[in-house]
């Protein structure tokens, strides 16, 4: 019986929690929209560290732009890196972006193309553009403008 109690506090508090970090999360991302980066911060740390992925992606997009805490790529790859692995398409492209672009770690077009890919794969259309601009571009891969048209239009 005891066990029972127990297993239905934990599916309850559980159930509880989801709401409880859902408005955490949508009050810190409304006050970064703000500009309100100590409160976005007061808001994300602590889902971060809990393991919500999207807190982490945008706690890591404030470490790259240091909105609110010193400018640190190795913290914000840290995050994104702790978001993408949990799947957030978002966190994927972030990632792939700091290869492509060489923020913190040596630039890899090929690593950056991965992780467009599978940020693109999820619909992603910011990654769909970027996988079209490296066709356009020919970072990383043959130069393809017809791969490139036909990402862009998907991402559209």
């Amino acid at each position: 019986m005891r066990y029972l109690a127990a297993i239905t506090l934990l599916v309850l508090a559980m159930a509880l929690a989801q709401p409880v970090a859902a408005q955490s999360f949508n009050a810190g991302f409304d006050a970064a929209k703000r500009g309100d980066y100590a409160t976005a911060l007061k808001h994300f740390r602590p889902l971060a560290n809990q393991g919500h992925a999207a807190a982490q992606n945008n706690l890591g997009w404030m470490y790259h732009r240091g909105h609110g805490v010193t400018q640190d790529y190795a913290e914000a790859l840290r995050l994104f890196r702790l978001s993408a692995k949990q799947g957030n398409a978002m966190a994927q492209t972030n990632v792939g972006l700091m290869y492509h672009r060489g923020y913190g770690v040596t630039q890899d077009y090929a690593e950056a193309l991965r992780l467009f890919r599978l940020s693109a794969k999820q619909g992603n259309a910011m990654a769909q553009t970027n996988v079209g601009l490296m066709y356009h571009r020919g970072y990383g891969v043959t130069q393809d403008y017809a791969e490139a048209l036909r990402l862009f239009r998907l991402s559209a």
